[in-house]
């Protein structure tokens, strides 16, 4: 009986290090693999607008981080990933916001230094976009920014001054949300 009870404990303690962050339905990973690489979850959070709950957004890290700016000019390997949750959210929509986004995390001159590079990220979004759809945008340093919808890549960005803009537009000084923002960082 001790031995059961012993057994029963270590499954439960090991379901317990691994089981899973809740927001709003949506289970958020405590780790996540990306090219042989663990990242541990730094924090999650939702994107909301007016009163919509548009989605469920996380950021991924080696190491845990609360500083945005230095998250956003850094070399190293991070992901966020996002959870639809809202029907509102269309691709017409996603490429509006991405577009507004990079507005609000870069200068013009930095801005036009990466347009090819916003522009084919604005096209991954050509597909319709549904309630329940993951995306993941992992940036590697010496890769690039891999994106992929629902575990299918869609393609890679390379550059760190393209990654400094789209992360930027999640962890920067004026993010699309600030929620949402301290969320990722765990404020």
């Amino acid at each position: 009986m001790k031995k059961l009870l012993l057994a029963a404990l270590a499954i439960l303690g090991t379901y317990t290090a691994t089981a899973q962050k809740t927001i709003n339905g949506v289970s958020v990973e405590k780790s996540i693999t990306v090219s042989g690489q663990e990242l541990e979850l730094n924090g999650a959070g939702m994107r909301e607008k007016l009163w919509y709950d548009l989605y469920v957004g996380a950021l991924y890290l080696t190491e845990k981080s609360s500083d945005g700016n230095a998250l956003v000019k850094a070399d190293k390997a991070m992901v966020i990933t996002l959870d639809i949750t809202d029907e509102a959210v269309t691709q017409d929509k996603m490429k509006t916001a991405v577009e507004d986004g990079f507005g609000d995390s870069c200068t013009s001159k930095e801005r036009k230094a990466i347009k090819k590079e916003i522009d084919t990220f604005i096209g991954f979004f050509k597909d319709a976009i549904v309630k329940g759809d993951h995306f993941e945008i992992a940036y590697l340093p010496g890769t690039g920014t891999m994106v992929s919808k629902n575990g299918k890549k869609i393609g890679t960005i390379e550059g760190l001054n393209f990654k400094k803009g789209l992360f930027g537009i999640w962890l920067g000084d004026d993010p699309a949300d600030e929620d949402l923002k301290e969320g990722m960082l765990n404020k």
